[in-house]
């Protein structure tokens, strides 16, 4: 009973027990999702499928030398690849207790205004988990900008330098053509990449002329992504401020942030009971004194390939060791 929020307590002194305040409760304003809607949704899973879940994908058909048939031949059959790997789902969830003397003196109902909370609490919860699936090491292609106009690419998952250049325009164009061509990774829209990335990296970005903000190349009823703040070579950079999800400082470097760069098949969120707020207006029984409200979810976020082969790698990470 301790954690409760109590009239006694913890309400405010002053405007708030007199209810001499505006009918509209300000409350500290948080930033929406910006990782989670790049996670791709894996269904088919539901309830009562167990804790585990093989999630199963497909590798790349072989391009002949020549496709081209003759009438009398018959058309050749390749066969097909496929990969799979293990996720765990997990619950996750937060709540907060009110008591019902708050309920009845308050001048506004608890019950919504922490609500308001709770979601703010939950998207920022959500985002952080889908950003460390970005940048776990199941990722196993890190990028370290070395020199101005220069990177080292490492494959097992880990950084082996510390980053000593900030990330410039001419780094994205290594890492386009690296998506592009040493790993065909598809794009994530169109002929785009995707970059989600903390505001010291894209700050290097914007002053460099050949950087493109937004109204040029996006056009009438093109999607514009929360966040997005322009173009390098073929790659939408997003920001994301908060440093639970990408930190401003990537490993020991005092020069470059956290931050990836991905195509499609990125990272798949399995979702058995989606997040949602959850009232419980008997909590701890007690005849209905104290109430709560929550919201809890059974889902798990991971990268749906977790090598770094050719045709199946979808995701540089951007860091330093």
């Amino acid at each position: 009973m301790s954690d409760a929020h109590t009239w006694t307590f913890d309400a405010p002194n002053g405007v708030y027990r007199n209810h001499a305040i505006s009918n509209e409760l300000l409350l500290q304003s948080v930033a929406k999702m910006k990782v989670v809607p790049f996670t791709q949704s894996f269904d088919g899973l539901g309830k009562k499928n167990g804790e585990y879940v093989n999630i199963f994908h497909l590798k790349e058909l072989p391009d002949p030398t020549s496709a081209q048939l003759e009438e009398s031949t018959r058309i050749p059959i390749d066969k097909l690849q496929m990969g799979s790997r293990v996720i765990r789902v997990v619950e996750w969830g937060r709540g907060v207790e009110y008591s019902d003397l708050a309920s009845q003196l308050s001048k506004f109902d608890p019950a919504s205004y922490l609500q308001k909370a709770l979601m703010r609490q939950m998207d920022r919860a959500m985002d952080t988990a889908a950003a460390t699936a970005f940048q776990g090491t199941d990722v196993k292609i890190c990028f370290i900008p070395t020199g101005i106009s220069s990177g080292t690419f490492d494959v097992d998952g880990t950084p082996s330098a510390t980053a000593t250049a900030p990330l410039g325009f001419d780094h994205m164009g290594i890492l386009a053509d690296y998506l592009a061509g040493n790993i065909h990774c598809p794009p994530y829209e169109g002929e785009d990449y995707i970059m989600l990335t903390c505001r010291k990296n894209l700050r290097s970005l914007k002053t460099d002329p050949l950087w493109q903000a937004v109204h040029l190349y996006l056009q009438k009823g093109d999607l514009f992504f929360r966040g997005e703040m322009g173009k390098a070579e073929n790659i939408r950079c997003v920001q994301v401020d908060r440093e639970a999800a990408f930190s401003n400082t990537a490993g020991a470097s005092t020069v470059l942030g956290e931050g990836v760069v991905f195509g499609d098949e990125g990272v798949v969120r399995v979702e058995v009971d989606a997040p949602s707020l959850y009232a419980d207006p008997n909590f701890q029984s007690d005849f209905g004194r104290t109430k709560a409200v929550a919201w809890r979810g059974i889902l798990a976020y991971a990268p749906l390939w977790e090598t770094a082969n050719d045709g199946e790698a979808k995701i540089i990470r951007v860091t330093s060791a």
